[in-house]
Formats: C-alpha cells, structure tokens, sequence
C-alpha cells in the first residue's frame, strides 16, 4: 500500500520517496518528506528546547514544545506559530484565531476530485487518497486535507476543503493549500520570472533567513511569475541531489512563500494570493482550495522534470488530443495581422497544402468592426465585408483544398468600442463612479457572472457549429485590475478573482464537453496563463507572443521544468524576426518550433522554392519523430545559454532505443572553441548509430565522452542528430 497509517503516523509511499506526518498533543506534525525510508517512525528527527519568545500551547508537557518551532502539516494563524500560515480567518466576534487539532483520517482508493476545480486525475494509473480531518473545536471549522497518491509516478497531491460547521458566516482572508516544513534551511529557492514575451526564466538563488517568494495579483497566473517553485539542495544538478518541486494547479493570483525560521528551519507555503481575497463562507457551506502537485526528486532536476512531464501528458491534459497526434497548422497572424479577406486565407491554404501543413488558424479580426485591437471584443459575429459569404463559405473552402480549419477567440475581453457594452456596461470589471484601467483599449468580462458566461458560451458555441471548425485558439490580452463586480453585495467583492476563475473553468468544462473532437489551444498574450489549470483543459498552450527562435530557447529551456513539450505551442515564423528584427536560418527555426507542438506563423505565399521545399522537409521529418518528441523522456543536455554557447536538449524514448538530439550553436567565433554535446538517458553497454553520421557507438561513450559538434560557420546554427540503437543482423 502506498499509504500506511497507524498509531496516529501517517506514511505516504511513492517508488521513490516517503511522506510522513504525526499526531502529537493533537496537532499534526510534519516529520519527513524525501527519498524512501520504509517502515520507520521519522519523528526521531525532531529536535525540542526552550526558545525565548516561542510560546507553548495549552497543555504542553513543557516548555519545550512550541508551535513556533515544530514542523507543521497545516499551519492556522494566531495560536503561536509566527511562521508564515495557511489560513487565516475572521470570524463574527472579530477574532482571527483558528486552533487546528486532529479528528480523524480516511484512506480511500482511487484518486480525489475537486468540484469545480482542474485536479489530477487517475485514469489507468494506481491512485490512492488520504483525507485527515483538523478542527477547530471553538468555532466548528473543519480542515479536510487531501492527499492524493500516485505511487507509480513519485507524485502527491495537496488539496484542502474548508468546512464552516458553525451557526455565523466566517470570512476566509487566506486559504493556501499547502504547507510544506523542512529541517534545515541548506537549500536554493528556483522560481521562472519573465515579462511579456520573455516567460519562464529560471533564476535560482540560496534561502536566506526571512521570506522568498514570487506570485501574482494580476488575475492570472501572468507572464511574470509561474506557479511552479522548486527547493533544492545546493549541489543539485540536472542528473544528482535533492529536489523539491510544487506546482499549482490553478490559473489565478497565487503566492509561492520559502520562510527560514529563527532556527534555520525552512516552510514552503503554496495558494491563492490573498490580496483582495476575503470569501465568505456561510454556515454549512465549504471552500475548496485548489490542488498542488508535489513531487520530489533524489536524481536531480532533470528527473524531477520527468516525473512532472508524465503527470501532466497522462493524468492533467484530456481529451481526444491528449494522446491524438496534433495537426501541423498555419496560423495567418504573422503573415496579415487584421489584413485578411477569404481570398487571401484562401491562397496560403493552397501553399499550405503543397508543403505538407495540415491546417489553416485564422487569428484575429474576422468578427464584428475589428479592424485593429481598439474595437470589436464581444461581437462574436462574422464581419462579411472580409469573409465574403460567411464562415461556412470560408471553411469549406479550406477543407476543399484539403486543410483542416481553427479559429481565434477572445471569449473574456470587451471592447469599448463594441455593441456588446453599449448594451451592457455593467458585464465589464470596473466600478461605477470611477474611472479605470485600459490595456490594449479593452476591458474584462465578469466571467464571475452565470449570465455573461452564458451570453459569450451561446455566441461562441453558434460559431462553432456553423462551419466544420475543428481548433480554437483561446486567447485573453490583458490582466484584471478595477476588479468589482454588479452581481455581488459590497461585503463579498474580495469573492470576484476566485470567482472570476471558478467561472472561467466552469466555462471551459462546458465548451470543450461540447466539444470533444475541437483542440483548443490555450493563449494569454502567450504564455500569460501556462500553468496546470489550463492544461487541464487546453492540451497545449503558446508558449510565448516572442516568436524568435533564439529567444525561445531560453523561454523552452525554463518552461521544460515543469511542463512537458506536448503543452508547447511553438511555431516558425519569418525572419527578419517580428518581435526583435533578428535573423536566424529556417533551419534552426525548424529544430526550435520541433520541440513543441510545430507550426508556422508566417506568410508562406512570400516564400521562394527553395524555402518550400525545406518547409516540406521540416514537416516530414517532425512527423518521422513525432512520437519520439511529444512522449519520450525529455533530457536538458546544456543551461540556457546565458553561461554556454550552446543550448542542446534530446528526447529518448522509453526503451531507450532512440534518441533526437537538438543543439543550436549560439556564436560564430575566430579561432573556435571546440563543442561537445553529453548525450544522457541511453543504454551505455548499446551500441548506437548516428544518422547520417559514420560509425557506431555505445552509449556509454555518447554519454560520458560525448559527441564533437560541427565549428559553427555562422551565428544560430543548429544541429540535429538522429541516435538509434545498432541492432544485429
């Protein structure tokens, strides 16, 4: 059994690593998370003395015993523990002091859910559930927290249910959902910042007494801060040491908090931003807190990655296209921005076709008087002055060349400009009697509201099945802010962000069910809301608006941390490059976009025959190894080229019988230093051959010795090496 309970300790059992709580005076102790230990009682591990200024709860044997300083499962704020806490609440005398004592526990099989919320889920894999009841005897509120338990892949789950048992409304000013306490603060705290059009950039530093911590306000998971952290020891690498990973399953404001304490004792804290958070809860009702997703990791980084990759594509992504393979598609954005008409969609769909791509995405402007970004957001009408006849017109057109057809939606954003608001202002996040915020001149729709979600579900799903549209690009340009909404009392307006998400998911669960056969592809600028939530309904998410090839290597190289290369949007786009004017060969454009769900975004009708031809080459070559990238392990050979000047990663897959290695050359240099790629993950007593390459090798020697790259003759030159195992005859 994956958990084990008795005697008031709770053991949770992965393949690799254990997980361990006790009961103590009635508070639930952390006592141990890390590699597997077996049968044995860890809270040997805990350390007691006398600490000045750390107080001792009602009937503490001794002085020794302190909140302040014990390792913690689940920490309420305002009973001692000065720490960073988990749940803070006030209740309808004013006080804020919740007092947690263990009640009782429950091991179930399979693998819970969370009403309303994206969560891991079982499927074929072995699951197992342990809920543990706390309570606060004094005012009836009930902590439920859940561990999932997915021993096969080194994964559990965090998640907890707020439970008000008492006769007033309480508010929630701050419900995390997980609380995670270290012995020992010997660790570096890696987090991925970025801005638009430069996300997931890895940044790791050493703990340092006081708090670490990144987090959004901005409504969504945003551009600047992802909800994934990992703790690790100081000498972790890629392939050996200690890490810690949490990833938060939700696409909302979040806080991921590292704490080292007065006595060098480390908490890691994860959940919803509390910054204009206050929910209430009436009597009998609960909260859900959404679900993190921990793993750990005694091989390094690397593996960590690993284990998430494999989660994520099995057991978070659904659907048809969890697994189907996705068609290699041509969005027209970069090739005409808001200068389109059916002739014109319809010529690169003919190019398209003779080059081997698979489907035409028409991006932005085909609706309502969207002539540029200041107008038209909420009139989810087609605009025939552009698409002369109609949509069905349109789209049989493309199927009749023989391309499938996608299109883009805004579904939460309003323009001003629009006739949607002129009939409703009020569906717009702002307050009345002041003014507000513009981005992009546009504003949010209260996707708290049933009635709004309603109206655009109705509009969206109309378009949908007037034409044979098979992808929806779902994209979202802007954060929330003069966040109010007309529907809720002004008592409860701190309920608008979660509920703005709530809504958002209740709506994705409605139109992809609807559905089942559509791919949607989740956008937000980019890469704005890449995180688990989404993926849980978007099997794949644009990675980055920065489409340049050399940039994406470090977007990629951050984003492969947590994420598996199945959830990357990542296409060929022109050169000069849009976004930064650089120039880089379609050959290496091809080997960056491969590594993530490949396409084109670009104006294919200006192209010569020779790029045609090496288009159609690229196409062919990424269906060759379609398998292998999309599922096989995912190896990071180099960092992200800010200390090297090579970026190399490599797929292998799960017999390890082949291998694609990736490297793009990131100088030209006079007088060139040699470089070697260490390939990782093969046999080393197999012999190899390199594609095209003279000679065999075992892995062994590919491993340790490595492989000579070719001295690059020009700036971003790229190479690709097709490993497979030597068989005999």
């Amino acid at each position: 059994m994956a958990i084990i309970c008795r005697e008031n300790l709770f053991s949770i059992h992965t393949k690799n690593s254990t997980y361990q709580m006790k009961v103590e005076m009635g508070f639930l102790l952390h006592t141990y998370y890390g590699p597997y230990v077996g049968d044995m009682d860890m809270s040997y591990l805990a350390r007691r003395i006398d600490r000045g200024f750390s107080g001792n709860p009602d009937g503490a044997p001794d002085r020794r015993f302190s909140l302040d300083t014990q390792l913690l499962e689940y920490s309420a704020y305002g009973t001692g523990d000065y720490r960073n806490d988990c749940l803070r609440v006030e209740y309808a005398d004013g006080s804020q002091v919740t007092d947690l004592k263990y009640v009782s526990y429950e091991v179930k099989e399979g693998k819970y859910a969370l009403e309303g919320l994206p969560a891991m889920y079982q499927e074929d894999a072995k699951a197992e559930t342990l809920e543990i009841t706390l309570r606060d005897e004094y005012k009836n509120l009930e902590v439920i927290l859940y561990y999932g338990v997915f021993e096969d892949l080194d994964i559990i789950t965090r998640a907890c249910r707020i439970v008000n048992h008492g006769k007033d409304p309480v508010h929630l000013l701050r419900v995390y959902s997980m609380c995670l306490d270290f012995y020992g603060k010997d660790m570096d705290f890696i987090h991925f910042y970025g801005r638009h059009a430069m996300e997931r950039v890895m940044e790791r530093s050493p703990l340092q007494h006081g708090m670490q911590g990144v987090g959004s306000r901005r409504g969504y998971s945003s551009h600047q801060h992802n909800p994934f952290v990992i703790l690790c020891k100081h000498d972790a690498t890629e392939d050996r040491g200690f890490c810690y990973g949490a990833s938060f399953m939700y696409s909302g404001n979040f806080a991921a908090e590292a704490e080292v304490s007065q006595a060098d004792d480390t908490r890691l804290t994860m959940g919803i931003h509390d910054a204009q958070f206050c929910f209430e809860v009436q009597p009998g009702d609960s909260f859900i807190a959404p679900e993190v997703l921990l793993t750990f990791s005694g091989e390094g980084l690397g593996q960590l990655s690993r284990n998430y990759h494999r989660a994520i594509r099995y057991h978070v992504c659904r659907g048809k296209y969890k697994t189907a393979r996705r068609p290699i598609l041509v969005n027209n954005w970069e090739a005409t921005y808001f200068d389109f008409d059916t002739e014109k969609l319809l010529d690169i769909a003919r190019d398209a076709k003779e080059m081997g791509i698979e489907m035409l995405v028409m991006d932005d402007g085909w609706f309502g008087k969207r002539e540029d970004d200041n107008s038209g957001l909420g009139d989810w009408f087609v605009n025939e002055k552009k698409l002369v006849g109609g949509l069905k017109k349109l789209v049989d057109g493309v199927n009749e060349i023989g391309l499938k057809f996608g299109i883009w939606f805004e579904p939460e954003m309003i323009s001003e400009d629009s006739d949607l608001y002129r009939a409703h202002p009020d569906w717009a996040l702002t307050i009345p009697g002041r003014s507000f915020t513009r981005s992009r001149n546009q504003l949010v729709l209260d996707f708290s509201r049933e009635d709004v979600r309603q109206y655009v579900l109705d509009r969206m799903c109309e378009i949908l099945e007037s034409a044979n549209i098979e992808y929806v690009k779902w994209d979202a340009n802007r954060h929330l802010s003069d966040v109010w909404s007309a529907q809720l009392p002004a008592g409860r307006q701190g309920e608008v962000f979660h509920r703005y998400i709530l809504g958002l998911y209740d709506f994705l669960e409605k139109i992809t069910k609807r559905f089942p056969d559509v791919l949607f592809e989740g956008c937000s600028g980019g890469g704005g809301r890449f995180d688990a939530g989404m993926m849980y309904y978007h099997p794949q998410i644009w990675c980055s608006d920065d489409t340049d090839a050399v940039e994406r290597l470090q977007i990629q190289y951050g984003t492969s941390f947590a994420y598996p290369v199945s959830t990357v949007g990542s296409h060929v786009s022109v050169c000069p490059n849009h976004q930064t004017g650089r120039n880089v060969s379609l050959k290496t454009r091809g080997v960056v976009a491969m590594s993530g769900t490949f396409g084109y975004e670009l104006d294919i009708t200006k192209m010569n025959d020779s790029e045609k031809r090496e288009v159609k080459e690229q196409i062919e070559t990424f269906k060759q190894y379609y398998g292998l990238i999309q599922n096989g392990d995912y190896y990071r050979l180099t960092d992200d080229g800010r200390a090297s000047n090579v970026v190399a990663w490599e797929f292998v897959s799960g017999d390890k019988k082949e291998a694609l290695v990736n490297a793009v050359i990131l100088k030209t240099m006079a007088n060139p230093i040699f470089q070697t790629i260490y390939m990782k993950g093969l046999k080393p007593d197999a012999f190899y051959e390199i594609e095209g390459r003279e000679g065999k090798f075992t892995g062994a020697a590919l491993m340790s010795a490595g492989y000579p790259l070719p001295v690059a003759m020009d700036d971003y030159e790229s190479v690709q090496l097709h490993v497979y195992e030597k068989t005999e005859n």
